[in-house]
C-alpha cells in the first residue's frame, strides 16, 4: 500500500464544501498505481502517467445518500444496517472508515454518510452493486464517489449541448480471422522472447507476425476464442490484441497475480495471488478477483486465506487447486461454482450472487464437474460410514438444483469424471476394490444426458487386471478411447469404443483393440476422426498418426524427448515441441494431419507453445452440410493454389541450386587466380623448383595385386 498526502489546502477546500470532518482525512490510504508490470519500450513514460494519475484523489471513498433521517438513539441501528450492506461488498477500514454527519441543532442525521474502502475497486463495486437499492419503502441507497462531488458542485447553470465527436472505428479484434491463406497463429515464449507467428505449411516455415522482449514475467495465456492474449505482471493481468500488431487493450490490477482463468465465453478473466499477507492479522487480502474483460471492472473478489482454496480441483500453486472456479451454462457464462467443505456454491452473473442466496449442501463431496454445454452438474460424493453409505454420482440442474440422475458405487477406491465436449455423454471412471481390498480393478459408468431417464451404462474392460493408464472421448462425436495395461507392461494395449450406432442398436460396443503400443497419452483432432497416439516421457516421444473411421494407420513419427503435443484449430496440423524441461533439444516439430513432417523450428529454453484458439463457426449446419456434399467444387480453388506453390517452391529450389552453384564457381575461380599469382613465391621457397608441374610430366601406371583368399577340394563324382 502507498501513502500520499494531498496539499492541506485542497483538503481543507474539499471538506469545508462538503462540511466533511477533518479528522477522517488524517491519512488517505491508495492501492498501488495501476502498472501494466515491466515498463518496457514505448510503456515506461505511459505507466508513469497511469501511476501518477491514480495516485491523487479520494477513490476509495463513496458518499451514500437518501438515507433515513433518524435521531440519536436510532443512530447505531441505522449504521449496523448500512455497515452490514456496505461491509459485505469489502473491507471498510476500523478507523474513520464510517462517518455519518449530524446536524448540531437537531441532533437528527443529515440523510448521509461517507465510506472508506481498503481500495478503490471496492468503491467502484460498492456503487455498481448498491446504488438504488432499496433499503426499505421509503429509502434507496444512492452511492456516488466522494471525488464525483466537485464535478457535481460545478454543474454549470446554463444547458449546452454535449459536443458531438466524429465517429472513429474500433480495434478490429478478429482480424487474424481474415487471413487469406486461411492460416492459424501460434505463440512461441523462449527465454525473455515471447513471439507471435503465422504457421505457413505450404511454404514449410512460420512467418513471425509480433516479437517482444520481457512481454510476461511468467507466462501467456489465450483467451478461449483466441480474441485476446493476457499476459502476467507485478501489478496484474493485461490482455492484447487487434489488427495493427498487439496492443493493449486492458489492465487488470491484482498484485503478485499468479494464475488466471477466461470464463469459456472469455467474458470474464479470474485472477489469483497466493502470497501471504505481511500482517498475519490481515484476514481481508483480496485472493481472488472476477474482472469483467472488457471493461476491466472488478465484479466480485474473494478474500480469505489460501488454505480456503486448497481442496478438490487439479492442481495450482502452492496447494491450491486451479481452477477455483468452474463455469458452467454453456458458453454463455451465466454460472460459475467452487467447491468448499460440504458444499458446492454455484453462482449466477447476472448478480454475481448465490442462486437462492445459499450453496448447495452435499455432505462430504470430493469433486465436481459442469456440463460443457448445459447447467448440469456432475458430483461425486465418496463412502460414508466405513462404507455403510455408498458412493454415488449425481447429476444436478441448475438453477433449481433438482436431482435429475443418481448412481450409486460400492468398495470405490477412487472416481473420475470425463464429459464429452457436446455434453451427450458422460463417462465415471471408476476403480473399485477387489473381495479382499488389496487390489483394485476398473470400469466405467456411462451416463447418456441426451436419452430419456438418463440410461446408464456399465463397461468393464476383458481382463479385470487392466490399469486405464488415459481416456479421451472424441470431439463432438460418440467414440471414445482408452489406453490400458496390467501396470507391468511396457507396451500397453489401445481399445476404441462406440456408445451406439444402427449396427449395434445404441448399445457401447468395441470396435477395436490395438495390441502392444508404445503409447501412454492420446490426443485427438479438434474434428475427430484422427488420433495420435502417444508415447511421451519414457517412451521418448513416440507417435503414431491413427485414421479411426478406417482403424488403420497413416503414419509413425519420433519427436525425441517430446513434452507436449498440440493440434491446431483446424484439425490439419499438429504441433509437438520440448520445452525446458529438458536442457537439450528444445524446439518445436509441425506434422500433417497424417503424420508428415512439415519442418522443424529449434528454440532454445522453450517454455510453452500455444496455439491461437478459433471462435465457434458462423455456419449453420445446413451450410456446412451442403459445403461437405459440394467439397470436390470448393477443394479445386485450393489445389490450384496448392499446385502454385509447389511450383513456386520448385522454383525457389532451383534458385537456391543456382545460387550455390554460383557461389562454388565464384570460389574456385578466386582460388585459381590466387594460386597463379603465388607461383613465383613457391618457386623461391624451393629454390627454383618448379611444384607447379604439368600433368603430362607424370605417367601413370597400374599395377595388379593377386592375393589368395580360399583355397577348397571337392570330389566329383562321374555320372554313370
Amino acid at each position: 500500500m502507498i501513502e500520499v498526502s494531498l496539499p492541506m489546502a485542497e483538503i481543507e477546500s474539499r471538506a469545508t464544501q462538503l462540511g466533511l470532518d477533518l479528522n477522517l482525512l488524517d491519512t488517505i490510504t491508495l492501492p498501488p498505481g495501476e502498472d501494466c508490470g515491466i515498463p518496457s519500450d514505448d510503456e515506461y513514460e505511459m505507466c508513469q502517467e497511469d501511476t501518477m494519475e491514480f495516485e491523487y484523489g479520494f477513490g476509495n471513498i463513496v458518499v451514500v445518500d437518501s438515507l433515513p433521517v433518524v435521531f440519536p438513539e436510532k443512530f447505531e441501528k441505522l449504521e449496523r444496517v448500512i455497515r452490514k450492506y456496505f461491509g459485505q461488498i469489502g473491507c471498510i477500514k476500523e478507523e474513520n472508515g464510517f462517518w455519518m454527519p449530524v446536524n448540531p441543532e437537531t441532533e437528527k442525521t443529515l440523510g448521509y454518510c461517507f465510506i472508506e474502502y481498503n481500495t478503490p475497486q471496492e468503491a467502484e463495486l460498492a456503487r455498481e452493486r448498491l446504488n438504488g437499492y432499496k433499503l426499505d419503502r421509503n429509502h434507496s441507497f444512492v452511492v456516488n464517489f466522494f471525488d464525483e462531488l466537485d464535478r457535481f458542485m460545478k454543474v454549470p447553470e446554463e444547458w449546452a449541448p454535449l459536443e458531438t465527436k466524429p465517429y472513429a472505428p474500433g480495434v478490429h479484434l478478429h482480424q487474424w480471422l481474415t487471413d487469406k491463406k486461411a492460416r492459424d497463429q501460434f505463440v512461441i515464449r523462449a527465454g525473455s522472447e515471447t513471439e507471435v507467428s503465422w504457421n505457413d505449411p505450404r511454404l514449410l516455415r512460420h512467418e513471425p507476425v509480433y516479437h517482444r522482449n520481457f512481454w510476461t514475467e511468467s507466462f501467456v495465456q489465450w483467451s478461449p476464442f483466441g480474441t485476446y492474449l493476457a499476459t502476467i505482471h507485478r501489478q496484474g493481468a493485461a490482455v492484447w490484441g487487434g489488427a495493427a500488431g498487439f496492443n493493449r487493450l486492458m489492465h487488470y490490477a491484482h498484485p503478485e497475480v499468479k494464475l488466471i482463468d477466461f470464463s469459456p465465453g472469455e467474458k470474464y478473466l479470474v485472477t489469483y495471488s497466493s502470497h501471504e499477507p505481511s500482517n498475519p492479522r490481515d484476514t481481508h487480502r483480496v485472493l481472488l478477483n472476477i474482472f469483467d474483460v472488457r471493461t476491466g471492472k472488478v465484479m466480485i473478489d474473494f478474500k480469505g486465506s489460501a488454505d480456503e482454496f486448497a481442496t478438490g480441483g487439479t492442481g495450482g500453486v502452492s496447494g491450491v487447486s486451479w481452477p477455483v472456479f468452474r463455469w458452467g451454462g454453456g458458453k454463455d457464462d451465466k454460472y460459475f461454482a467452487m467447491i468448499g467443505k460440504n458444499v458446492i456454491s454455484v453462482y449466477e452473473t447476472e448478480t454475481f450472487t448465490l442462486i437462492d442466496k445459499k450453496s448447495l449442501e452435499v455432505e462430504n463431496v470430493m469433486d465436481f464437474s459442469w456440463s460443457p454445454t448445459d447447467p448440469i452438474i456432475a458430483l461425486f460424493v465418496p463412502e460414508l460410514g466405513g462404507g455403510n453409505q455408498p458412493a454415488r454420482v449425481s447429476l444436478v440442474q441448475i438453477p433449481g438444483k433438482d436431482e435429475l440422475r443418481q448412481k450409486s458405487l460400492f468398495s470405490v477406491s477412487d472416481c473420475k469424471m470425463y464429459w464429452q465436449s457436446n455434453g451427450d455423454y458422460l463417462a465415471v471412471k471408476v476403480d473399485r476394490y477387489t473381495k479382499t481390498k488389496k487390489s483394485t480393478f476398473t470400469g466405467f459408468e456411462l451416463f447418456r444426458l441426451k436419452e430419456r431417464n438418463i440410461p446408464i451404462e456399465v463397461l468393464e474392460l476383458e481382463n479385470k487386471n487392466d490399469k486405464i493408464i488415459a481416456f479421451s472421448w472424441e470431439p463432438k462425436c460418440h467414440r471414445f478411447a482408452v489406453i490400458h495395461g496390467d501396470g507391468d507392461s511396457p507396451r500397453p494395449d489401445i481399445s476404441f469404443y462406440s456408445m451406439g450406432a444402427a449396427h449395434n442398436m445404441g448399445r457401447v460396443s468395441k470396435l477395436a483393440t490395438l495390441k502392444g503400443k508404445q503409447a501412454n497419452a492420446l490426443y485427438w483432432s479438434p474434428f475427430g476422426r484422427f488420433i495420435i497416439l502417444a508415447g511421451l516421457k519414457g517412451f521418448n516421444g513416440q507417435l503414431e498418426f491413427y485414421n479411426v473411421d478406417n482403424l488403420e494407420t497413416m503414419a509413425t513419427g519420433e519427436h525425441f524427448m517430446a513434452t507436449d503435443i498440440e493440434w491446431d484449430p483446424s484439425g490439419r496440423y499438429v504441433a509437438t515441441y520440448v520445452t525446458s524441461v529438458h536442457e537439450m533439444e528444445n524446439g518445436f516439430n509441425i506434422w500433417a494431419f497424417n503424420g508428415k513432417l512439415l519442418y522443424r523450428i529449434p528454440r532454445d529454453h522453450l517454455y510453452q507453445f500455444l496455439w491461437r484458439p478459433r471462435p465457434p463457426s458462423l455456419l449453420s449446419a445446413h451450410k456446412v452440410e451442403e459445403i461437405a456434399k459440394n467439397l470436390k467444387k470448393y477443394a479445386e480453388k485450393y489445389e490450384s493454389e496448392d499446385q502454385d506453390v509447389s511450383i513456386l517452391l520448385s522454383e525457389q529450389d532451383r534458385e537456391n541450386r543456382k545460387m550455390l552453384q554460383k557461389e562454388w564457381d565464384g570460389w574456385n575461380k578466386r582460388w585459381r587466380q590466387m594460386h597463379e599469382e603465388e607461383k613465383m613465391d613457391r618457386m623461391i621457397l624451393r629454390d627454383g623448383y618448379q611444384s607447379d608441374v604439368e600433368q603430362e610430366e607424370y605417367e601413370a601406371k597400374e599395377v595388379g595385386v593377386e592375393e589368395l583368399l580360399e583355397v577348397s577340394e571337392e570330389i566329383i563324382v562321374p555320372l554313370e
